[in-house]
């Protein structure tokens, strides 16, 4: 598991690789990734936007840019957590992704939180030690 805090807002996310929904003849790769949002602040808060980079073992990177997350602006009030579950394909067996969100907070200030960089590997990446 990845883990992330920032402003008391606590990010972690689990990769999980998906053989029934990748080929490797297909150069098609997948994940699911299930990421856990939890205030452990004091201020009610709403995610607004999504910011991500994706990297495949080739050093190609995707910047995907949204509203919410799965179609949610979650709002947390202190103490409360947001779960989602979501996907994503690459053309090498592995890679990573690394994110931001933007969030408000009650009094309507603005501020981004980072989601932690993790890793996408598949039983077929090769580890390499640097």
């Amino acid at each position: 598991m990845y883990r992330a805090v920032t402003r008391q807002i606590e990010v972690t996310v689990e990769p999980n690789f998906m053989p029934e929904r990748s080929s490797s003849e297909n150069r098609q790769y997948f994940w699911s990734y299930t990421i856990v949002i939890t205030n452990s602040g004091s201020e009610t808060v709403q995610l607004r936007t999504r910011h991500w980079i994706i990297t495949d073992a080739t050093g190609r990177k995707q910047e995907v840019r949204g509203e919410g997350v799965v179609g949610e602006q979650p709002v947390l009030a202190p103490g409360e957590r947001f779960e989602y579950t979501s996907g994503v394909p690459l053309p090498t067996a592995s890679g990573f992704m690394t994110g931001r969100y933007q969030m408000v907070s009650e009094s309507g200030e603005k501020f981004e939180i980072d989601v932690p960089t993790f890793s996408l590997d598949s039983p077929e990446a090769k580890r390499v030690l640097n």
